[in-house]
């Protein structure tokens, strides 16, 4: 069996990883412990600039066929909502959507760029030399041995392959955990839902008929996530908080998660790799982790991609730590401040100034200008990479703008639309036909470069000439020079930089 990647677990991060592979002509394959899909899904949403790397690949509206949206999202669990509206996206929302259905529509995706998903793999050792990976897998017919260019560990919390690495994986150990339960029936008229709700208790409605309820409960938050949870205990503690046990019966999973905070010392050792869970792991607060990993894959592939394919330049697939690793940090410190900002209140010592701090937040958050900046942070549209060297455009890191566009011999009506097929994306903005035909000679097959004849107009884009934009989305390049013989130079560096040499 050839491939290029060994990509370690099927969850939506490996899944999405192997779909940015195999887009950009690289053969990845699969290796997943469980034997089926799954079916529980401890994830539950898609944010704003997940949903826009999924648009970016023509698979938006799939998603959006498949859950329902909801205009705004909520900061450890405030009562003054987080306004996605005011975001510039077109996909200013969250998207509720199950963790196993996400998982099946890129499962479905895969398939269809011919990615092979081995189930019933479980890894058992990795080891790499100067020429590749082995990935040693437990299968149904026995141990078998795996080799690949590279392996990328996409297997959770406790990562086999990060273990293998030896990268160290750094943080605080668990001291609080939550309860969630899944119920085929629950008494939705029962009083006890309202004062739930007030109480902390989340209470969202599932595909089939199935209602989840997630909870802290005092008396029981110290108890360890590895203790399984049981419908008596449920129901106990329902009753203690709520007044009631809100008729909770016929669990379809019942499960207990701590607020261990981890991130990994690295996310590259050699021709190994991190991402999703594997990098880093924290209590689910704003719903961040499933869609920080989406966004590590979206980021990892075309370096991978290029590094494989023989094109990258120096120092390319080592951006992927520089750039991934602080994002993950920032997602684990937010966190972390979101879970202080909910236990506290449960804490009888520091209930009061707890409760005092936040109405404080509260009453901040109504202000636009925090409450946008802290929509920014959890949607992680406001996540920008820096700029490569000093004079660099200040457009240059942050995401591309989903412009409406007209563009000379295509049929883009919007920017995303010239971006399903996972290459660089330059737009010519200062009319200069012959552009596009220059570059491809150069550079045909990693860019897409195209002149635009009509936009809309972007503050961000204000004077600008000339855009390079990653695949994942992100500005490599912007130049205003109004001299054309001057921007010509700037390019081919830029192209040269980024997408290697023509």
């Amino acid at each position: 069996m050839t491939a290029d990647v060994i990509v370690v677990g099927a969850g939506p991060t490996g899944l999405m990883l192997a779909c940015e592979l195999a887009l950009a002509g690289v053969r990845p394959l699969v290796v997943e412990r469980r034997r089926e899909p799954q079916r529980d899904s401890r994830a539950l949403t898609l944010h704003p600039r997940s949903m826009e790397l999924m648009d970016m690949r023509g698979l938006a509206s799939r998603f959006l066929a498949a859950g329902t949206t909801t205009p705004d999202w909520h900061f450890a669990g405030l009562g003054t909502r987080l306004d996605f509206t005011v975001l510039d996206s077109r996909h200013a929302y969250t998207l509720f959507i199950a963790q196993a259905r996400t998982e099946a529509l890129l499962a479905e995706r895969a398939g269809e760029l011919g990615v092979e998903i081995l189930r019933g793999h479980e890894t058992v050792a990795v080891r790499q030399d100067s020429e590749g990976v082995e990935v040693e897998v437990r299968a149904p017919g026995g141990r078998r041995t795996l080799r690949a260019a590279y392996a990328v560990g996409c297997d959770g919390g406790r990562s086999v392959v990060r273990a293998a690495a030896g990268i160290g994986f750094p943080g605080t150990d668990e001291t609080l955990t939550g309860i969630l339960g899944d119920f085929e029936t629950v008494d939705l008229d029962d009083p006890g839902f309202r004062r739930a709700q007030a109480r902390g208790v989340m209470v969202a409605p599932l595909e089939d008929g199935v209602t989840r309820v997630v909870y802290l409960d005092p008396a029981r938050m110290r108890v360890p996530s590895r203790e399984p949870v049981t419908l008596e205990e449920f129901r106990a503690s329902l009753t203690e908080i709520c007044g009631s046990d809100c008729g909770v019966d016929r669990p379809r999973w019942l499960s207990r998660f701590g607020n261990a905070s981890r991130l990994a010392e690295r996310y590259r050792a050699g021709r190994i790799l991190l991402a999703g869970d594997a990098a880093h792991i924290h209590f689910p607060a704003g719903g961040q982790g499933l869609n920080t990993g989406l966004q590590d894959a979206a980021a990892l592939g075309w370096r991978l991609a290029g590094e494989i394919n023989g094109w990258a330049p120096s120092g390319l697939l080592d951006g992927y730590d520089a750039e991934r690793r602080p994002v993950g940090a920032a997602v684990v410190e937010n966190t972390e401040v979101q879970t202080l900002l909910g236990e506290l209140v449960l804490v009888p010592q520091y209930a009061r100034p707890a409760a005092a701090l936040r109405g404080m937040l509260d009453e901040f958050l109504g202000a636009a200008e925090v409450n946008r900046k802290l929509a920014e942070r959890v949607s992680a549209l406001g996540t920008a990479y820096p700029a490569r060297g000093p004079g660099a455009d200040p457009s240059e890191g942050r995401r591309m703008p989903d412009i409406g566009l007209t563009a000379a011999g295509s049929a883009a009506e919007r920017f995303y639309e010239l971006t399903v097929h996972g290459r660089f994306v330059l737009l010519d903005l200062a009319g200069d036909e012959a552009l596009p035909a220059a570059v491809e000679a150069g550079w045909g097959g990693r860019v897409t470069a195209v002149t635009v004849t009509g936009r809309d107009h972007h503050p961000d884009l204000a004077g600008v000439a000339e855009v390079l934009v990653r695949p994942d989305g992100h500005i490599a390049w912007a130049s205003r020079t109004a001299d054309a013989a001057a921007r010509r130079t700037e390019r081919t560096r830029a192209l040269t930089a980024w997408a290697g040499m023509p």
